[in-house]
Formats: C-alpha cells, structure tokens, sequence
C-alpha cells in the first residue's frame, strides 16, 4: 500500500494537537524529527488533501507533501525510537534495545508501530512521573485513550488488579494488545471506543493523557467513573489551558493536589469530592 507522507514545521505546543486532529482524519504515523518538524503518514486512497489543507490553516501552518511507495514500516519506527528512562523508576524500551544498566524499578518492552505515546514527549514523561507516587496494588483503573498501553502496562506492573482501556483507533487498540502481551500485564483490558457514555463501572483511578478538548468535554464522566477518593491525572493540557482545566474540573468536584509542567505541557493529579 502507498501512502502520502506531509511534513509540517510547527511549534512543539503544537504537535501533539495536530497528532490528536490528522488521527481523526486517518493519518497512522507520526514521526517527530528536529526543528520542530512532524511528518505524518496516511493511506494514499484516504488523502484528502483539501481537507489537510484547511485543518492546518486553522493551526497557521503549512505542509508539503510527497508519495511514499511500499515501506517497512517497523524499520522506520525502530530507527526512530530510543529508550526512555524516568528516573530510576521506570524505562521504556524496545526488544531491540538492550536492557537498562542498573534496571529501573520497572522496564516496559515497547513496540509502537502506528501508536503514540512511548515515554518521549512531556505529557507521557510527565504522567509516568505522577503515577510514580500512587499506590496501585489492588485498585481499579481506566485508561481513557490508552495509545501504546504504555500507562495500562505500567499500571498493572505496579499492581493494579483490573486496568480497562480504551482507545478510538483500531490499530492502536491492536498495539496495544501486542504490548500487553509482550510485557506480560494480564489484567490489561483493551477495546475500541470513542465515548466514556457506555463506561458504568467505578475505578480507583482514572488516566487520560489525550488533549484539551477531549479532556473538557468528558470531564464530568471521568468523574463519574470514579470512586469518592479516587484520583484522575490528566496530561495533553498546554500551560496556557490551565485554568480552563481546573474550571472545569472544579465544577465537577476534582480538586487539584499536584501537577507538573514540562516544556510547557503540564500533567495533573486531581482527587475525586
């Protein structure tokens, strides 16, 4: 199959918006290269290039485009992904990688393919950090957006007993359970979905790491979905969103306790009223 590959030059607050926006337009991989360059891939038959071309004038930027005939997809992700380390606590690597010296508190085998989220961009950093300080043994968790599985794996490493996950698009849901296999995480359960609206069990705690609009929108039915108590952390929120956040989240009894801010992306741990 060929697909058409477009490059944007945007700023980094910009990239993970128009990775969120090319996915609901069909785009299957994203590659982040220097200077603030994106390249993203989709099927050549699912170009509509008119439609690209008034998304990104909404962003202000500007793309070019090329065809890209039969490609090794998993050679381009492998030559594209390091191995990730957040503190001694947790490390993210491939199987093609060799195994962290001295070992983490916790490794994750990664095989990311088409999927985002590998530990390299703030809001993943940032939500691993956050999870760091929570005690999973024998909760309940929901993965709102699971991406790789990467938070799901690293939930059940921890010792959720039941980690459910969900994500809008087939190939990630697909990686994900590819990953979950991989790194041996049983309780991770994963399906496709584009809502909370069908959701009606209750969890411990609540991941979302997606973006602004999505996080206001479901906001009320995060908070739903968890016990009095429970925690919510949230990441894909850019510093100048903060207050429309905490709003919100203030409006559906989430009260902050702890946040952190990493090249202008912050992640936050809210607690359930």
């Amino acid at each position: 199959m060929s697909h058409i590959a477009i490059t944007l030059t945007c700023t980094a607050e910009l990239k993970d918006i128009l990775v969120a926006e090319l996915s609901e337009k069909g785009f299957e991989g994203f590659e982040e290269q220097a200077g603030n360059t994106l390249v993203a891939y989709i099927p050549e038959q699912d170009f509509n290039e008119t439609d690209i071309r008034a998304l990104t004038a909404g962003y202000n930027v500007t793309f070019t485009q090329e065809r890209i005939g039969q490609t090794n997809w998993n050679a381009v992700w492998e030559s594209n992904f390091e191995p990730v380390l957040v503190d001694d606590f947790c490390g993210i690597r491939a199987s093609f990688h060799p195994a962290f010296v001295p070992a983490p508190q916790h490794e994750i085998m990664i095989t990311p393919k088409m999927s985002f989220g590998t530990g390299h961009h703030a809001t993943t950093y940032s939500m691993i950090k956050l999870m760091k300080g929570i005690d999973f043994r024998s909760k309940k968790v929901f993965d709102f957006g699971t991406g790789t599985g990467i938070l799901a794996i690293l939930a059940a490493k921890m010792g959720a007993s039941v980690i459910d996950a969900i994500d809008i698009d087939t190939w990630s849901v697909e990686n994900t359970k590819e990953n979950v296999t991989n790194n041996n995480a049983l309780p991770v359960k994963v399906w496709q979905a584009d809502s909370l609206k069908g959701i009606r069990d209750n969890y411990n705690v609540v991941l979302a790491n997606i973006n602004r609009n999505i996080l206001l929108e479901f906001m009320a039915d995060m908070r739903r979905l968890l016990v009095r108590d429970g925690i919510l952390l949230l990441s894909g929120i850019l510093k100048e969103d903060e207050s429309a956040i905490l709003e919100t989240a203030r409006k559906n009894a989430l009260v902050l306790e702890s946040q952190i801010e990493k090249d202008n992306w912050l992640a936050m741990k809210l607690l359930a009223r």
